[in-house]
């Protein structure tokens, strides 16, 4: 593995995690996008931040899937360090969430380059007037973590809230997420190679506060875009939808479909004579 590989890392709550239930989706599977997990990068496969039982679809997939239609070269890693239902006040400098993503880039830096920041982040602040000091904590966070990794022009991609919080479920109770996007849209707007993209349009799961699967496809296109184009991007795109079949419906190369096929044998999907069998078939 060499400095090919162009690396993000991924922080925040749960949404940056993922919630998405993992059969709503076709899985993405590029042998182009590796993910650090026990200190190695390894072929992405979904949950790709496994912070709890439940992790499932990010937003991290499609965005580097879109990464690799973009960028013909190399390899994209990912850097999974986010925390479900952590505050803003768990990121600070020197605790223990960004001390642990701080350990985590350094790491992949020694194999990578490190190329941007993921952040979602919020829901957990958006109630008892968290709000009114949340630019200054993300500020403080944000230029701790360029100035530690000497990247003081890295981009940092930020995601708003979506507009279904605070009517029900778990996310009843986010009522002011709104006041939180204007916080999270004011440091975008101001901050130097920052770029905000709204969440509008973007749907839950039945808990009232999770992405869903296939809006958190649609999100990671929209990161992907924020930082391609180096722009806020501030409402849904008219493609989206036709966007993810063409990503769903990509031929898998050799390695892809054995990586598919040890997977479903792992799982106990087949029997190892249906896996020797299937084998020899891509193989030929």
């Amino acid at each position: 593995m060499t400095n090919t590989v162009k690396s993000f890392l991924m922080i925040g709550q749960s949404n940056m995690a993922g919630r998405g239930h993992l059969h709503e989706v076709k899985p993405i599977v590029n042998e182009r996008i590796v993910m650090l997990r026990n200190g190695r990068w390894q072929i992405m496969a979904e949950p790709i931040n496994s912070d709890r039982s439940v992790a499932g679809i990010g937003l991290a997939a499609s965005f580097a899937d879109a990464w690799c239609g973009a960028y013909k070269e190399g390899q994209i890693g990912l850097i999974p360090c986010a925390e479900g239902g952590s505050e803003i006040d768990e990121w600070d400098v020197g605790k223990a969430l960004y001390d642990h993503a701080i350990s985590e880039a350094k790491f992949a830096m020694k194999s990578s380059q490190l190329t941007g920041i993921l952040w979602h982040q919020g829901e957990s602040d958006s109630m008892g007037g968290k709000h009114e000091i949340y630019y200054e904590k993300l500020n403080r966070i944000m230029n701790g973590f360029r100035k530690e990794l000497k990247v003081p022009n890295m981009p940092i991609i930020i995601g708003g809230l979506g507009c279904f919080l605070g009517q029900s479920g778990f996310g009843k109770n986010c009522t002011e997420y709104m006041r939180i996007n204007e916080k999270l849209k004011k440091f975008a707007f101001e901050q130097d190679y920052c770029y905000f993209v709204d969440a509008a349009g973007l749907t839950c799961n039945s808990d009232g506060i999770h992405i869903n699967a296939v809006s958190q496809r649609k999100f990671g296109l929209r990161y992907f875009d924020a930082f391609y184009r180096k722009q806020h991007i501030l409402e849904p795109f008219s493609n989206e939808d036709e966007r993810i079949a063409v990503l769903e419906s990509r031929t898998h190369t050799k390695n892809e479909k054995i990586f598919l096929l040890s997977t479903q044998l792992a799982l106990g999907d087949i029997s190892y004579k249906e896996f020797e069998t299937r084998l020899s078939q891509i193989q030929e």
